[in-house]
């Protein structure tokens, strides 16, 4: 069985969540509003697959709801072009910090940025 591969992705969100979450705008005072609010996250799943989880509430056999909530709420579609060019990641740390990275880096570019 191959191992595990980690995607790093990220989601367009309504600029909704900017006005409506204080914990998002908190998080975001560079956001001047012209860019999009974005959430970045990383994945063993296909982008897709996870936008879909997001989108629906999924909770695992374990019971653990797996989606964020920010997500769930105000997430509209997939932005390939934000993290097409990140190959896959072999381990789960990796993916974390690579998760981190384009976040702050989207930060750093002024879009509103969420993630984990």
């Amino acid at each position: 069985m191959p191992k595990t591969q980690y995607r790093i992705y990220v989601i367009e969100l309504s600029k909704r969540v900017f006005t409506e979450n204080a914990k998002f705008r908190a998080a975001n005072p560079q956001f001047n509003g012209v860019l999009e609010c974005l959430y970045v996250g990383m994945t063993s799943k296909t982008p897709k697959e996870r936008f879909v989880q997001h989108k629906t509430g999924f909770i695992n056999k374990k019971g653990y709801k797996l989606s964020s909530g920010i997500v769930e709420k105000y997430g509209s579609y997939l932005r390939p072009s934000l993290y097409n060019h990140i190959d896959p990641i072999a381990t789960r740390q990796e993916a974390l910090k690579m998760e981190k990275n384009l976040a702050l880096e989207l930060r750093r570019q002024r879009y509103a940025v969420w993630f984990n």
